[in-house]
């Protein structure tokens, strides 16, 4: 039976924690110390911001013998290094005093790619400096080497732009479970030109198990396709049903009691809290006039094969609806064979 969680233990999940913060504007803050290496490391880059001025004075003052213009090449080539080993101490002091303070894992790891790609664009301008003396003609050189490219590899430079909206927008993150054109599958790596999932069913199964393949795509296909998220932190649920087929004449009533108390065990009181979050969130939209039952819920319908069709709908988080949906399953059969004449399934199924 799954635990209920209390409204304090919710609060205290980080992605709900996260979520409450981004809508009252309060912020979670902690100290975070660098380790043993990372001081380490920046002590070796304050050693070489040292050397490198050290060395530029040095041969501006001439102490250093140079032949013909070797000390403005050497300067130039000293600040550059400078210039470069300050971007990296930067970046490094942003990852460890700023991005591992985050506790969300898919914001840390967004947040490392954007930075990581900010100290490479920087170096690489820093040694186009350190090569090109004169910087229009860098600057003219760069825009047309980026138009030839740009025509030349189109695709790639729309996965790219792709994988901005995907930070900007968040249709997904590391961790979530999404679908996206014939792919089903969680999300382990979001990289610059392409994303990778974690599949799960897929042509080789019929549940939601992983199917042990990874799948890859270009981050374009975000612009192009539906995006379906099963994983959403204020409500990461979905809607899941378990039906048999009964006669007409079976006692509905006797049924309907027997398929929800079940459930009702089973779940426990986590679908009243589950159901509570999702009547505040419609709340919040012109939908709030949906009827939300608190309790699973038994439905019956009319199949195309001349049965009724027993359906008993609730919440599961969706990890956990192919488990959840095979203890029910040995659970209602075994409660439901038990009365027989009461129920009425067709001859030879559901048993």
């Amino acid at each position: 039976m799954l635990m209920a969680e209390t409204a304090e233990e919710l609060c205290k999940r980080p992605e709900i924690r996260k979520e409450l913060a981004r809508a009252t504007g309060q912020k979670h803050r902690e100290t975070i110390e660098a380790d043993r290496a990372d001081k380490f490391w920046f002590v070796i880059y304050g050693v070489i911001l040292a050397t490198c001025a050290v060395g530029y004075f040095a041969a501006g003052a001439k102490l250093i013998p140079l032949p013909g213009n070797g000390v403005a090449l050497a300067q130039r080539f000293l600040r550059g290094t400078a210039l470069i080993i300050f971007v990296v101490a930067i970046a490094r002091a942003v990852s460890v005093y700023g991005i591992a303070r985050i506790e969300d894992a898919a914001t840390r790891f967004t947040l490392k790619r954007v930075v990581r790609l900010a100290m490479v664009l920087a170096i690489a301008v820093i040694v186009v400096s350190i090569i090109f003396v004169n910087w229009y003609a860098a600057v003219a050189a760069f825009g047309v080497g980026s138009i030839i490219i740009g025509l030349a590899v189109q695709t790639p430079m729309k996965s790219f732009i792709a994988w901005i909206y995907i930070l900007v927008r968040q249709p997904f993150r590391v961790g979530d479970r999404i679908k996206i054109a014939d792919a089903t599958g969680d999300v382990i790596d979001v990289g610059y030109l392409d994303t990778t999932l974690w599949e799960f069913g897929g042509q080789y199964l019929s549940t939601d198990h992983p199917s042990g393949r990874l799948i890859k795509f270009p981050n374009e296909k975000v612009l192009d396709e539906l995006i379906y998220n099963y994983s959403w932190p204020l409500f990461p649920y979905i809607w899941n049903e378990v039906k048999f087929q009964v006669a007409f004449n079976a006692d509905l009533e006797f049924i309907a009691n027997t398929m929800q108390k079940i459930t009702e065990e089973e779940l426990g009181e986590e679908m009243i809290e589950r159901v509570q979050t999702f009547r505040d969130l419609l709340a919040r939209t012109p939908v709030d006039e949906l009827d939300v039952h608190e309790h699973p819920r038994v439905i019956f319908r009319v199949s195309e094969s001349t049965w009724l069709e027993a359906i008993v709908r609730y919440l599961v988080a969706p990890r956990e609806a192919g488990n959840v949906k095979t203890r029910l399953i040995k659970k209602l059969l075994a409660a439901l064979n038990a009365a027989p004449d009461k129920v009425m399934f067709p001859a030879g199924a559901n048993r």
